[in-house]
Formats: C-alpha cells, structure tokens, sequence
C-alpha cells in the first residue's frame, strides 16, 4: 500500500538504525503485559461470538518504518513480516522477540535501489510449507530456496511477467489446495511515479492466477488498485481489498463464473472521512468471517459483506494475520505490530 510523506521521513532516520521493541511472552494471557491500544466498536450483535467487546490490542513490537505481510508459522512457533520500505523480513516470537529474519527480501539486484518500497510485502507459505514472497524490487512473486530455520536470499520466481512483460509489483497472495498462485500486482513497488512510471511494463493493476504448470493467467484488470487477497472457505470465491481512496472497495471474484467480473463486497468510500487507512491486506477464517484492513482500522465482516465490527485503532493498518487455531489475530499497523484474542 502507498505510503505517506510522514513514512519516508521515519525511513530516512532510521536507515541502519531501527530500533525495535523486543517482546517478552508466549501468549495473550502471558503474565508480563504488552502496552495496549485501539477499542473494538461493534456494528451487530453477532460480533459477541467473534470479539470481546472490551478487548484491546497488545503492542508486541514497534518502531519499523512500514510493516506488512505478517504470517504466523505454527511449526517454528514465529510471526514473519516484512518491513517493505527497509528491504527486510522480520520475525517475531515469545522467547526472543524481534530479531532480522531475511534482508535483502525484496530487491537483490547489483544496481544502486531508489525505490522507496523496495522489499517484500505479502508473504505466504506454499503447499510444500516453503516460503514464497511478494517481491516489490524484484518485481515477481518468488520462493525462498533455504529451510525456515537457515533463510537465505536466494529465491526461485513463481511470477514475473505476464505476455512477456514484466510484473510492476506483486503485492499479496495466496495458495488453493491444488497448488495454485493467486496474486495481485498493483504498482506500488515502482521507482517514482506508480501508475505513470516510466518502468511500467503493464497499462493495468490485475488479479492473477498462475496455474500448476506455471502459466500465468489474469483473472480480472477492472479493479483500480488490487491489494489483499483471500479464498472464501469453498475456495470458488476470492476477495480482493481496493487500496484506491476514489473507491475504497472491497470485491468478490466468482471463479466458478464462465467470465470473471469483480462483484462489489462493501464500500467503505464514503466512511473515510477523518480515518486514516484504505483496504489492503484481509484474511477469511475457516468459518467465512472476513478480517480487513481498511479505513479506522481493522473491519470485521459476514460472509455476505455485511459489516459486523471494527478494531478500531489510530494508525493505517497494512494487513493482518491468524494464528493457527484462529484465537488471535496479529496486525500491522504502521510501524507497530499488534495481537488481540479472539473467541475462536
């Protein structure tokens, strides 16, 4: 997602220097307490059996310059993330806190970098359990060649091009059961000018499937900034966030459909006013709920689209993330990540 002047202003301080906070517990119950903020606003009464009305987010970790992908490994017991504009994959957990994960994550070419989002963002495991990252540098989505406990930067492309021209800048994406990629590759990896960069290779932002034989297929080029993606529990449907202020939308794309055409989920457009945040990253849980970043914080969502509460916090949110057993939800939020339980 795009990011303020504030945020460049951060990545010039901080350069080679980034302080961090360093977490201490296991668990949201843990006995040494995080800091916390943000408050849940609830929309529906459904909402009881999803959140705590009363619960707050912990601040397990801070001072990065932008945070997004964060993914949570159960076997290694980590949350990964990555903090785009530092080139950087971070990872978290209860014994050791924050320390370096991977760098460089997103750009590893020989020439002097003068992207100012120039690392990995969405991160994802394959069905083989093996890291695969949205690489804004590098322009492609792409898997770490090293086990989880060794990472190495050194990566094999899934995506890079499509009819011969080069991605802009894969941004989130997600695996099927069968194997299959999905992505979304708006432009905001690109040196200087986004839509208009002169690197530009690809007239449109598009939803992308790359099928098992490596054929990369476009799913839709009619959402104006396509940015988080996730499968409904069926799998038929996916669900994109529209990171564009002019149409801060949500969509629904049927893959069962003989032609793909976005459906519109909610539209948060006209909610905007005084929040900071637009659609980005989401994630669905195994019973359809729908978590998403967007303006205000993070929106909670039925599986119909209709709006049932909002972990309200101050900062834009990037994109979040689910344990395992789905009983805590961790988000990144600016330079900061948060956790807050669930009742899953």
């Amino acid at each position: 997602m795009k990011l303020s002047s504030c945020f460049y202003a951060i990545l010039l301080l901080h350069v080679g220097c980034l302080p961090i906070v360093f977490g201490q517990h296991a668990s949201v119950q843990d006995q040494q307490p995080y800091p916390t903020i943000g408050s849940v606003i609830r929309y529906d009464v459904a909402l009881d059996a999803i959140i705590d009305s009363t619960a707050t987010a912990e601040i397990i970790a801070k001072g990065f310059v932008w945070s997004e992908g964060p993914l949570w490994i159960e076997s290694e017991k980590m949350l990964l993330f990555s903090d785009v504009p530092t080139n950087t994959i971070y990872k978290w957990t209860a014994e050791k806190g924050t320390e370096i994960y991977l760098t460089p994550s997103g750009y590893t070419g020989s020439e002097p970098n003068h992207r100012k989002e120039p690392g990995s963002n969405g991160l994802v495991l394959d069905p083989n359990g093996h890291l695969v990252m949205c690489q804004h540098g590098n322009r492609q989505v792409a898997r770490m060649e090293a086990s989880l406990k060794q990472p190495h930067a050194k990566f094999q492309p899934l995506a890079h091009q499509y009819e011969g021209k080069r991605l802009s800048s894969p941004n989130d994406a997600v695996f099927n059961e069968a194997g299959e990629l999905f992505f979304t590759d708006p432009p905001y990896g690109l040196p200087t000018q986004r839509d208009d960069d002169p690197e530009r290779e690809i007239a449109f932002n598009g939803v992308y499937r790359v099928k098992q034989n490596g054929d990369t297929q476009l799913l839709t080029d009619k959402i104006s900034k396509p940015n988080g993606i996730a499968f409904f529990p069926n799998e038929q449907k996916l669900l994109i966030g529209n990171s564009d202020p002019h149409a801060a939308d949500w969509y629904i794309l049927d893959l069962t459909a003989p032609i793909i055409t976005p459906k519109l989920f909610y539209s948060a457009t006209n909610e905007r006013t005084g929040l900071t945040g637009l659609p980005d990253g989401l994630k669905i849980d195994r019973k359809g709920t729908v978590y998403a970043s967007g303006p205000g914080g993070v929106w909670i969502f039925n599986g119909t689209g209709k709006p049932l509460g909002k972990i309200a916090l101050e900062d834009a949110v990037s994109n979040v993330a689910l344990s395992t057993d789905e009983a805590i939800l961790y988000i990144t939020n600016s330079d900061k990540i948060l956790r807050i339980q669930l009742k899953n």
